[in-house]
């Protein structure tokens, strides 16, 4: 019974909003739907196929912080160890001067008191989206100098926060922090094509952003209005540039049945990357207050504490995320439905209309039950 979640593709993709997309969900481990729709080239005709990569952005975040957790396991560092212990220099103040303690779990749930955007204070501080010469232990010390938005553990600020954990990351494995991820993630899970690197661009997505009338591809650079009330700016030339530093938030490419297979090892207890314990623990709401109504911070992604509050269709203690070149994934531990849609169309793929259609189709067709975790009427 797909025809619900064909439906909301169909419909995206006949709009002309939504250029193509790898869709999959899994339930219990056993992958229950899959469709690649539309385009992954449309001025080439070239069509979306299941094994088409894509520039995954943010969905680099729960990779790079499940190899740290993979590391807590091995016994090489702890989550409440102060960041200082691995890079002695991370030492950013608040604006009294006061240099506070910094954890990584202040890093994993973006608690740090860190930004994004650094552009006005200092241009150097680049995040995964800008396609730099920089090194990572070149930006690190640059981002250890800016002043701290507010005291860490006190508040919420989504930040370049996993950036820094990738640089913890690759010195307590003593090497880059792609050799890292593929040594504790990447490589037992056999997702062969998610690495920093494009081995074969072929099988790249273009990328497109949202327009007047309809998508438009990406030039380099490329600016969108975004979401937010913001302007966003994409480089995709940065996933080729070697000299551009390895970044822990967004830097990777992936395909959808390489990250279903993460989603659903840590859904299914973390083997064979994360011991039980370690992959409930990286589930569980890890900030103790709300980010915003109904939602907290996971050491991977969004926790859903109230989804009535927050406005979403599936049970508390659901994780979800997205990237920003157009993804979303969630992992839902009561209906043991992991989901996952990557698409070459930002934002149109990742924010607002399509993803909540998505979202509200596979809860539909393969939830326990029509529950009405929300206050919303699931069925259709």
């Amino acid at each position: 019974m797909t025809g619900t979640v064909n439906h909301v593709l169909d419909e995206a993709v006949a709009s002309g909003k939504l250029v193509g997309a790898v869709v999959m969900a899994a339930k219990d481990g056993e992958v229950i739907y899959r469709r690649a729709a539309g385009l992954s080239d449309r001025e080439a005709g070239t069509p979306m196929t299941e094994d088409t990569i894509f520039r995954a952005a943010s969905l680099t975040k729960p990779l790079v912080a499940s190899t740290l957790l993979a590391m807590e396991d091995a016994g090489l560092v702890q989550t409440d160890d102060p960041v200082t212990r691995y890079l002695p220099y991370f030492r950013p103040k608040l604006a009294d001067g006061s240099e506070p303690v910094i954890t990584l779990k202040h890093l994993l749930t973006h608690t740090a008191g860190l930004l994004y955007d650094y552009t006005a204070k200092d241009p150097r501080v680049t995040g995964g989206l800008v396609n730099a010469d920089i090194h990572l232990d070149e930006l690190l010390p640059l981002l250890a100098a800016q002043e701290l938005s507010y005291a860490p553990g006190t508040s919420w600020f989504y930040s370049m926060a996993i950036d820094v954990i990738g640089g913890i990351v690759a010195k307590v494995h003593g090497g880059r922090l792609r050799e890292a991820v593929a040594h504790y993630v990447t490589g037992p899970l056999a997702m062969k094509d998610t690495d920093f690197v494009v081995r074969d661009r072929r099988r790249l997505a273009v990328p497109y952003g949202d327009g007047e009338d309809m998508p438009v591809r990406m030039g380099e650079p490329h600016s969108v209005k975004n979401p937010w009330g913001g302007v966003t700016t994409f480089s995709p030339e940065r996933i080729f540039n070697e000299k551009a530093f390895e970044c822990g938030g967004g830097g990777m490419a992936t395909t959808a049945p390489d990250f279903m297979r993460f989603l659903n090892a840590i859904l299914g207890g973390g083997g064979p990357i994360l011991k039980p314990e370690t992959a409930k623990k990286a589930m569980r709401d890890q900030m103790g207050y709300e980010r915003e109504p109904g939602q907290a911070f996971s050491f991977l992604g969004s926790y859903t504490v109230d989804p009535q509050r927050a406005d979403l269709y599936w049970p508390a203690g659901t994780n979800n995320w997205g990237g920003i070149y157009g993804h979303i994934w969630s992992m839902d531990p009561v209906n043991r439905i992991c989901m996952v849609s990557l698409s070459n169309t930002a934002f149109y793929g990742g924010e607002l209309a399509f993803p909540r259609a998505l979202r509200k189709a596979v809860y539909a067709e393969f939830a326990l039950s029509n529950s009405d975790f929300s206050g919303h009427k699931i069925g259709l």
